[in-house]
């Protein structure tokens, strides 16, 4: 026989994290689903990249229930980069509240390419997929995980259907250093109180980011998977610094635009 049903209903999430990818979104989720007005769908869903074919109801049937008290959330990080994501995600809600996660470009491609090198071994090297042509510093703004960090390009596109207002940028960086400051912030811009303090958090030193003292599920510490907090490959001084000079005006550009300065440089 069926148990008794769950209460509450699932709607559509009033909140996303859209981006980026390797830039901690994972860990904004895991840290969020904490708080108890906050109910989160642990899967990435591709509604508004991949399965928006699928239709809204489809997507709704997936998201966890909720009273009405409570914000239902999820995260697909290719989202930031999806041309039609933005103008997709304003005709389901132009009230959603969006979340980006960003971290330095250069860091962030390296630790794509050593997620990408950790399932497929025989890739190119970094310096060989950075490059259109190294030795005039032409980079190859074709590979995605070049493209992802040119953070400014990308915003262009949400910034035509929703204000800066409705957009709240997380410092990858910070949300290790202090992840109970990043986090407080979070919990202001989606209007809940701030119940996800420094108490909740604990350093890992083995992994080199902060872990939960213990998760919504259960009693026990909950640090992220075996595949977050990878030791990156070594990449030439000369490759990364190449880079830097890259994305520099993307960088400046970026800051200008959302009024933050992320100090990458």
């Amino acid at each position: 026989a069926p148990g008794p049903a769950r209460p509450g209903t699932k709607r559509l999430p009033r909140a996303i994290v859209v981006g980026v990818k390797k830039g901690g979104t994972r860990a904004v989720l895991e840290f969020i689903r904490v708080h108890p007005e906050v109910r989160a769908l642990g899967t990435e869903p591709h509604f508004f990249d991949r399965n928006y074919h699928r239709g809204l109801e489809w997507y709704r049937s997936l998201m966890p229930r909720t009273l009405d008290s409570q914000i239902t959330v999820e995260k697909t990080p290719s989202y930031f980069v999806t041309n039609e994501a933005p103008r997709r995600i304003h005709s389901m809600a132009k009230d959603t509240k969006l979340i980006v996660v960003v971290r330095n470009p250069v860091t962030r491609a390296i630790s794509d390419y050593t997620q990408t090198l950790s399932k497929k071994p025989d890739i190119p090297t970094f310096e060989g997929l950075t490059f259109r042509n190294r030795s005039l510093g032409l980079v190859d703004t074709s590979w995605n995980a070049i493209r992802i960090g040119m953070y400014a390009v990308h915003l262009e596109s949400w910034l035509q259907y929703f204000p800066l207002s409705q957009i709240h940028f997380v410092s990858g960086e910070k949300l290790i250093t202090d992840p109970a400051g990043e986090m407080g912030k979070v919990q202001d811009f989606l209007g809940i109180k701030r119940v996800i303090t420094d108490k909740h958090f604990y350093f890992n030193k083995t992994k080199g980011f902060p872990c939960l003292k213990k998760s919504e599920s259960s009693g026990l510490p909950r640090c992220l998977g075996k595949s977050k907090g990878r030791t990156h490959v070594q990449i030439d001084p000369e490759v990364i610094e190449q880079l830097r000079d890259f994305y520099r005006p993307y960088n400046i550009k970026f800051y200008e635009t959302v009024g933050q300065d992320f100090r990458w440089e």
